[in-house]
């Protein structure tokens, strides 16, 4: 939304605190952001209803997992504390937003003006509500069953799993064969309780708002020339965004820590978010919620299968990431206790690449196929380190 520079990325209002895994202490924040992620679903899918259902219930096991890894600590939450930490959450998320967001919500907006103005056009509103509706419960369905089967792998090869993780910073919590069936299981509801928050926006506006039939085609091309748009600003958003989750003690406790708290396996992941974070993301971040549903459905599903191949740093189960792959991503040694790189992690500008591998990054913007160089310039960072080189001697002892 602003001209950014330098400073602009790493420019924080309230207390910076640089954090990368949950304490004790923060208990009473996490019961507080669980119960605020229960009432969210509550209210948008309807209190009774069983994604509601659905969610207290993983609520509460995720309150009675922290207290059984962490521990738990009673002080005053930072949320009373410091309540104007959450009008300074609010604000780093509107200042860091671009311009396309806000012409992606303005279509939204003229559509929704002229169908209430035009009753007498051939909308077909029911119609395209039904199919939106069926959209949404078949893009939860095949995402949950894509996390279960990534979650059975996990268990079949559970000795594999805690084999790797005893090399890694993971051992502490491992001190016995119960211990990484629990750390699976915590694992899987969090993917799964991660992905039910942050679906819950685009269910209100299918539920309680129109899209006409008519419309359509015209609507669904802005809507993919918009994405292409947003696609080349999207690290500089990330990078900021994830920096904030990372340095700002109130986001990282209340939006992305539950991200770190499991273990760095894909059926984790939905879009890099923590529980409240899919919500603040995709109603103040990505405009997905507001595309047409046919391009919402089909950038939600695609956006959240490959965020789930692409968190998967566990080799040798299901879904396997090839090899060359963590050769031009490292994101993964920032689940294995490395902060930077804060943005994609992305270096395509390599030599003997595969063309396999180069064939992925076609038609990605500089900007997103070597993404690296916003942390290179920001931080320092070397893409050639003793963390990486770690990580795939790992790769290779284990995905034979």
């Amino acid at each position: 939304m602003f001209e950014r520079n330098d400073k602009f990325y790493h420019s924080l209002l309230g207390r910076k605190k640089t954090r990368i895994t949950y304490q004790k202490k923060d208990f009473l924040d996490y019961v507080v952001m669980i119960c605020i992620s229960g009432l969210l679903c509550g209210f948008i899918y309807g209190f009774g209803s069983g994604l509601s259902v659905s969610v207290y219930l993983i609520c509460f096991f995720m309150i009675v997992a922290f207290a059984i890894r962490h521990g738990v600590s009673i002080i005053i939450p930072i949320i009373v504390k410091r309540p104007q930490d959450v009008f300074f959450m609010f604000l780093h998320k509107i200042t860091n937003t671009y311009r396309f967001y806000f012409v992606a919500l303005g279509v939204f907006v003229v559509e929704q003006i002229v169908i209430y103005f035009t009753p007498s056009l051939p909308h077909f509103l029911d119609w395209t509500q039904r199919v939106s509706i069926w959209l949404f419960y078949i893009h939860l369905a095949a995402i949950t069953v894509y996390r279960a089967a990534i979650f059975v792998d996990h268990l079949r090869n559970h000795k594999k799993v805690k084999s790797f993780l005893d090399e890694t910073s993971w051992r502490h919590r491992l001190d016995s064969d119960y211990s990484i069936f629990f750390e699976l299981v915590h694992g899987f509801f969090t993917g799964l309780l991660t992905h039910l928050v942050l679906l819950s926006p685009w269910y209100f506006v299918i539920t309680h708002f129109s899209f006409s039939l008519l419309f359509l085609p015209m609507v669904c091309l802005v809507n993919v020339w918009l994405s292409k748009k947003i696609l080349d600003q999207t690290n500089s958003w990330y990078y900021r965004d994830h920096w904030l989750g990372h340095n700002s003690e109130f986001d990282f406790v209340y939006l992305h820590g539950s991200h770190h708290d499991a273990i760095p396996s894909g059926m984790i992941a939905v879009a890099g978010n923590g529980f409240l974070e899919g919500f603040t993301r995709y109603t103040l971040g990505y405009p997905d919620v507001f595309y047409n549903p046919l391009i919402a459905f089909f950038y939600f599903t695609l956006g959240i299968k490959m965020d789930i191949q692409l968190h998967q740093y566990i080799p040798g189960v299901f879904p396997r990431l090839p090899k060359d792959a963590h050769r031009v991503y490292q994101h993964s040694i920032h689940h294995f206790g490395k902060l930077a790189p804060y943005g994609y992690g992305i270096k395509v500008d390599q030599p003997d690449l595969p063309q396999a591998i180069i064939d992925m990054t076609k038609g990605a913007p500089e900007s997103l196929a070597n993404s690296i160089k916003l942390d290179e310039k920001l931080t320092g960072f070397k893409w050639d380190n003793a963390k990486h080189r770690w990580y795939l001697k790992l790769v290779d002892k284990y995905d034979n």
